[in-house]
C-alpha cells in the first residue's frame, strides 16, 4: 500500500498543481508535463504502473497546495467538497485499488471540521491531508483546535505534507532556487510545523491524534536525542507533559515517500519504531519502479517488512487488510 499518492481534479475553481501562483522550484518543462498528465489520470498510467510493480493500493490525496492557497474561504470550502466528492467517486469505481485522504478548507476551521466529518462518515475517506501552512497560518493556532478535536473524535490521522508555495523567503536560499521544494526547504518547513505542534501542546490537549509525516519524517527522526537534550535546557512558559521524542514516537508516524535509502529507513525504524513507519511512493513525482525495488530489498524480517508495506497503514487508516 502506497500512502502519499497525488491526484488533481480539473473541476475546481482553485488553480491546478503547476499553474498556481507562488511556486519557485525550477522544474524542467518535460517533468512538469509528465506530472500534469499523470495527476489527472487513474487508469491509463496509474493502474498499469501499480500492476507492473506490485502496488495493491494507492491512498490518494489532492496534490499540494490543494485548496489551501485559495484566498476566498467560500471558494475553498466549495472546492474541498467537490474534490472530496470526486475522490470518493473515483474510489467507488476502483474500491480495491484506491483509498483516500480528504482535502480541508482550513481558511475556515469550523467548516473544515465539518467537511472532515462529512468526508469520513459519508464519503468513506480515511483521514485528511494538509499541505503545511494555509495562507501563512499553522495548525498550532487556537482556531484549529476544532479540527484536532474532530480528528480525535473520528479516530483518523492527519497527513502533514509540504506546501508547494512557500509562506516566506528564506535568505539562506536566495540565489539558489534549486534548494526550494523537495530537495531541501519543504522538509525543513514541514518538520518545523510538526515541532510547532509539539511545543504548542496540541498533543497534550488531543492525545489521541495521529499525524503522519512523509519523506522519512521530514528530517525529524534523526534529531530525537538532540530535541530532548535541548528541551531539558529550555525555560518554557507552557511546559510539556512529555519529551519531544515521546510525542514524536507516540503521536507521529512517517512514510518513506521519495527517500529510497535503506540506511535512512533502518535509522528511521530504529528511531521511531517499526510500527510507526509506512511505505509511500509520492506518485507521480517519484518513480514507482524505484520505490518498489527499494521496499522489496529492504533489510527487515518478513513480519516487520509486512508492517511497513501495508500493516501499519491498514491499522492507522482503519482499512480492511487486503490479501497479500
Amino acid at each position: 500500500m502506497a500512502l502519499e499518492e497525488a491526484f488533481w481534479f480539473d473541476g475546481l475553481t482553485t488553480a491546478g498543481s503547476f499553474t498556481g501562483a507562488g511556486r519557485v522550484t525550477p522544474y524542467r518543462p518535460e517533468a512538469v508535463e509528465g506530472y500534469t498528465r499523470k495527476l489527472t489520470d487513474f487508469t491509463e498510467y496509474r493502474l498499469p504502473e501499480m500492476d507492473e510493480h506490485g502496488i495493491d493500493v494507492q491512498v490518494l490525496s489532492l496534490t499540494s497546495p490543494g485548496v489551501q492557497m485559495q484566498p476566498d474561504a467560500g471558494i475553498a470550502v466549495d472546492d474541498a467538497r467537490r474534490a472530496n466528492d470526486f475522490l470518493a467517486e473515483t474510489i467507488a469505481r476502483h474500491p480495491t485499488r484506491f483509498a483516500g485522504l480528504a482535502a480541508l478548507p482550513l481558511q475556515d476551521p469550523e467548516r473544515a471540521a465539518a467537511e472532515l466529518r462529512r468526508a469520513v462518515t459519508s464519503l468513506g475517506l480515511h483521514g485528511a491531508l494538509v499541505n503545511d501552512h494555509t495562507l501563512g497560518h499553522y495548525l498550532d493556532e487556537e482556531p484549529y483546535d476544532v479540527v484536532w478535536a474532530e480528528l480525535e473524535a473520528l479516530g483518523v490521522p492527519l497527513y502533514l505534507h509540504p506546501n508547494a508555495v512557500p509562506v516566506d523567503r528564506w535568505r539562506v536560499l536566495e540565489g539558489h532556487p534549486e534548494l526550494e521544494g523537495a530537495s531541501f526547504s519543504w522538509a525543513a518547513a514541514t518538520g518545523g510545523h510538526a515541532m510547532r505542534l509539539v511545543y504548542a501542546g496540541v498533543f497534550d490537549r488531543f492525545p489521541g491524534v495521529t499525524v503522519i509525516l512523509g519523506h522519512n519524517g521530514e528530517f525529524l527522526p534523526y534529531q530525537l536525542t538532540r530535541f530532548d537534550s535541548r528541551h531539558r535546557q529550555l525555560a518554557l512558559s507552557r511546559p510539556l507533559a512529555r519529551t519531544p521524542s515521546q510525542y514524536l514516537r507516540d503521536n507521529f508516524m512517517i512514510t518513506t515517500s521519495g527517500v529510497y535509502s535503506h540506511a535512512a529507513l533502518v535509522a528511521a525504524v530504529q528511531a521511531m519504531g517499526v510500527d510507526n513507519v509506512m511505505f509511500a511512493i509520492d506518485y507521480p513525482y517519484e518513480s514507482t519502479a524505484e520505490a518498489a525495488a527499494f521496499l522489496d530489498g529492504a533489510p527487515f524480517a518478513p513480519d516487520d517488512l509486512a508492517r511497513i508495506a501495508h500493516g501499519n497503514a491498514d491499522r492507522v487508516l482503519r482499512l480492511s487488510p487486503a490479501p497479500h
